[in-house]
């Protein structure tokens, strides 16, 4: 069963979002009449997107973003469903909104799993330190941050010019059992377009080693 989920606002491009999905059907990809999630808990502030699934152990697993930039506010969530549309757990928060966790991107590699993911920075002023990707490894899909190890971080905030602070990564190995990976993500710059939305995306590449563990060795604490 091969699916893109994608987030949508039916009536505003600023959300609320819901979450649906597109099922390939052996000769096209079909979209799904009705949202496979929507937000139902306080604090997802009526709006959820960004979504990262993955399906293990007979069930799809997905994190999402919660809330929206522009109240400032985003909280990072999870749930598990059989089938992936209806049926899903109690929504839970996998990271505190002071995290700004953007993007939680999942993937097998041998016996465990590899994440890498977004901290994002939305509000007034120079981006903090911890803004940018880092990368965490588990033994299993965990749906608790704590379950991840302390994260490294592999790409600060820093202007490059074409992009700064980079979200929206995604992560495939060049063999299941390999630690070569090539980690593409969006960027943005801003424009001289005097409109209401003056940046202009662009999607990069950052090709890298990573460890077969964590190591207590190499590893920052998380700020």
């Amino acid at each position: 069963m091969e699916r893109i989920y994608y987030a949508g606002a039916a009536e505003n491009l600023w959300g609320p979002y819901t979450i649906g999905f597109l099922q390939w059907d052996g000769e096209q990809w079909v979209d799904q009449a009705e949202p496979a999630f929507i937000a139902n808990e306080e604090w997802e502030h009526k709006s959820v997107y960004e979504p990262n699934l993955v399906y293990h152990d007979g069930r799809w697993k997905m994190w999402y973003v919660a809330g929206s930039n522009y109240e400032d506010y985003l909280v990072h969530g999870y749930a598990e469903s059989q089938d992936g549309k209806t049926g899903w757990t109690k929504h839970q928060v996998f990271a505190q909104p002071e995290m700004k966790m953007f993007d939680f991107c999942v993937r097998q590699r041998g016996e465990a799993f590899d994440a890498i993911f977004a901290r994002v920075w939305v509000g007034a002023g120079a981006p903090p330190s911890e803004t940018g990707l880092w990368w965490c490894r588990a033994s299993k899909p965990s749906g608790k941050l704590s379950d991840w190890g302390t994260p490294i971080q592999i790409m600060t905030a820093e202007d490059q010019g074409w992009h700064s602070g980079p979200w929206k990564p995604s992560l495939p190995f060049e063999s299941q059992a390999g630690t070569r990976t090539s980690i593409f993500f969006d960027g943005a710059y801003r424009t001289d377009d005097p409109g209401p939305f003056p940046f202009a995306f662009t999607v990069g590449c950052l090709e890298i080693d990573l460890p077969a563990e964590l190591s207590s060795t190499t590893i920052a604490d998380l700020p």
